[in-house]
């Protein structure tokens, strides 16, 4: 029944979403004159139907780039090589525009919070975690925190595993929206809250999200409590700090920018 209610609902929204419509093009910033004010920095890697082919984050990805204007958070689109009519977004003025062909990021992040959408969830956006998490390494010790709008992230569901519990309502899922489609690995992709709601239980929720973490242990200095919250759930210790009030690197999965509080 779960499953049935997933596909409905990914019908009607995929029947809502106008396609019509592409940004011109826009002016690319080199990255080193990208200067970020304030404490929080939006980032959407590679917002493209050419890896998202079914636009399964399009409404997502709106939202979340409109509640980062609402809250005058500087907001940053990563494009790659991909055809420019390709890109999805509603809103076709962000702060920046930057080049990054693989997700990187070739400037220095200072904001302390860190918003992220688009994907690839398990490539590109990992690479983009990964440069993030080594920019602030970098800085002076300071609570930090990701957040992560999940129906604004696509995924091709790669860390599911055959011994996971939800791996065959996975596999049949992806059988289904990728039915008739042309082949190649730009076409299978789901959003991150799609797998969510397959998933279902909270805890082998939360085990999953761990496998997408970005890897803080190689990355981060030592000294920092790391720290895994889904919603509005109490947050889980992945790894302890020694000390009264360590600093707190955060990993906030949240459904939807909708309704969100900053």
């Amino acid at each position: 029944m779960r499953l049935a209610q997933l596909l409905f609902c990914l019908v009607i929204t995929f029947l809502a979403v106008d396609v019509s419509a592409a940004c011109p093009p826009g002016k690319l910033t080199p990255p080193e004159q990208l200067h970020l004010a304030g404490n929080s920095a939006l980032i959407v890697t590679h917002a493209t139907s050419f890896h998202d082919a079914r636009f399964s984050t399009k409404r997502g990805v709106d939202e979340a780039v409109r509640f980062a204007k609402e809250n005058r958070i500087p907001v940053i689109y990563l494009q790659d090589d991909s055809p420019g009519e390709f890109y999805f977004a509603e809103d076709c003025a962000p702060d920046y525009r930057v080049f990054s062909e693989g997700g990187e990021l070739k400037f220095e992040l200072a904001a302390s919070h860190l918003y992220v959408i688009g994907g690839h969830l398990e490539m590109c956006m990992s690479h983009t975690l990964e440069d993030a998490l080594y920019s602030w390494a970098k800085q002076p010790k300071r609570d930090l925190t990701i957040t992560f709008f999940m129906d604004a992230i696509y995924s091709n569901g790669k860390s599911v595993e055959p011994s996971d519990p939800f791996y065959e309502d996975f596999k049949r899922f992806m059988g289904i929206v990728t039915y008739g489609r042309p082949g190649g690995e730009h076409w299978p992709k789901l959003s991150l809250l799609e797998t969510m709601g397959l998933i279902i239980s909270e805890q082998h929720e939360l085990d999953y999200l761990k496998k997408v973490l970005p890897n803080y242990a190689r990355t981060m200095p030592e000294g920092y409590r790391v720290e895994l919250q889904l919603n509005d759930s109490v947050a889980k210790v992945l790894q302890p700090a020694a000390g009264w009030k360590p600093p707190v690197l955060r990993f906030h999965f949240v459904d939807t920018a909708i309704g969100f509080k900053n």
